[in-house]
């Protein structure tokens, strides 16, 4: 997929590190997110994981990788690999 592609599409992005490589072409990502809470005004750290689609298998765990949100691929599959930013 590339930049052109990415700029057009409705999908959200996010980036997040795979903890996961264990299934043919599925990867699982997990995004952190830094938010303060409401009442208490304390930083607090929210994760939370996706099964994405990795149609190259090129990800392994500890990736840094960046993910766009896409039409359902099956019954948890809602996201698909952009890049790989760290190897």
């Amino acid at each position: 997929m590339d930049a052109k592609q990415v700029s057009e599409s409705k999908g959200q992005i996010r980036e997040g590190y795979v903890v996961s490589d264990k299934m043919n072409k599925t990867r699982v990502v997990e995004v952190t997110r830094i938010m303060t809470h409401a009442q208490y005004k304390k930083t607090i750290r929210r994760r939370i994981k996706y099964a994405v689609h990795d149609e190259q298998n090129q990800s392994k765990a500890g990736d840094k990788v960046r993910i766009i949100q896409t039409q359902p691929l099956s019954k948890t599959k809602r996201w698909r690999l952009i890049k790989v930013l760290v190897a």
